[in-house]
């Protein structure tokens, strides 16, 4: 064989390689999958972070919401879709819930998609009307002790509904009725005109109605203070050790994506995240920016269905 034919079968050969690829992905338009409504947290931040993809790559990346089942059917979508990086699903700590919450949810999280990155988080509220005197949860508890607790959160099998099981009445102990609201603002509105007793509910929701005095926050469920509500204790601090609540939004692939395209999907969202005008809109929400490696969001994506599980099974909640 002549060297000018070596030349064009090593070249044929390095053009057929997963890494040779992957240079040129994307190709063509992406396809994101929001695993929740239009308008919802989960879509904004993932069509704020998919434009600064398209911008990145040259390609559009085309949000279309897929709601339905808490994030079940979105992700059962983009499971069976080709593993080539142009359709991504964009959900919330609910994957890593509804594995036990649901009997048959369809899919494993940690089987059946690649963790791409976590593009922010919030702790959840435990939130009441600010004729409560109390001035902490560990006060509003004792005042609430034998009497009947109603807790309005965003939807049954939400993370902040079983935190508020969990909280009330397996930590607690306290006669607690959940009330399910299709959403965190009639949610935040029951709270507002005193139809429940409390709040349990992620951050970005009711933080306007706090800062303005309308509602009064009673603990914040991350393992330290946040800087939004900094003289609000955690519930550790007030007396629950170790008891953390937070939501989360996050990109994945369908299982077997390469690892190439992966990495250079992780990059991407790791740079949006570090620009400016992108953590000053997350800091407004209510949201801290997050990004890491697909790494280490695999292992906190498995930290997260095992203590999910040992909630759902603490509670006995079920969404069937």
């Amino acid at each position: 064989m002549k060297m000018r034919e070596l030349v064009a079968v090593a070249a044929a050969l390095f053009v057929c390689t997963p890494a040779a690829h992957a240079q040129t992905y994307p190709a063509k338009p992406v396809r994101v999958t929001v695993a929740f409504a239009a308008g919802g947290i989960a879509d904004g931040v993932g069509r704020m972070v998919s434009q600064k993809l398209a911008d990145r790559f040259g390609q559009p990346f085309v949000v279309e919401n897929r709601g339905g089942a808490g994030g079940n059917v979105a992700a059962k979508q983009v499971m069976v879709a080709a593993p080539d990086g142009y359709t991504l699903l964009v959900t919330t700590a609910a994957i890593s819930i509804n594995a036990s919450l649901h009997k048959d949810a369809g899919f494993d999280p940690l089987a059946d998609f690649v963790p791409v990155a976590i593009t922010a988080s919030t702790p959840g509220l435990i939130v009441v009307h600010p004729s409560v005197t109390a001035a902490n949860l560990k006060e509003y508890l004792q005042s609430m002790k034998g009497k009947r607790l109603t807790y309005a959160t965003a939807g049954v099998g939400s993370s902040s509904h079983l935190a508020g099981e969990y909280l009330f009445k397996t930590l607690a102990g306290m006669d607690a009725t959940h009330i399910p609201y299709q959403g965190g603002a009639p949610a935040v509105t029951a709270a507002l005109s005193q139809q429940v007793d409390a709040l349990s509910i992620s951050m970005p929701t009711p933080l306007p109605h706090v800062k303005q005095g309308k509602l009064k926050a009673l603990a914040v469920a991350s393992l330290t203070r946040v800087a939004a509500l900094p003289d609000v204790p955690t519930i550790a601090e007030s007396g629950f050790p170790g008891f953390e609540e937070r939501s989360w939004v996050a990109f994945f692939a369908p299982a077997k994506t390469s690892p190439e395209i992966v990495a250079q999907l992780n990059g991407a969202i790791n740079d949006a995240l570090r620009q400016p005008d992108v953590r000053d809109r997350l800091n407004a929400l209510g949201f801290e920016p997050h990004g890491g490696s697909s790494q280490e969001f695999s292992t906190y994506l498995r930290s997260e269905v095992d203590k999910w599980a040992r909630i759902v099974k603490a509670t006995g909640v079920t969404a069937n």
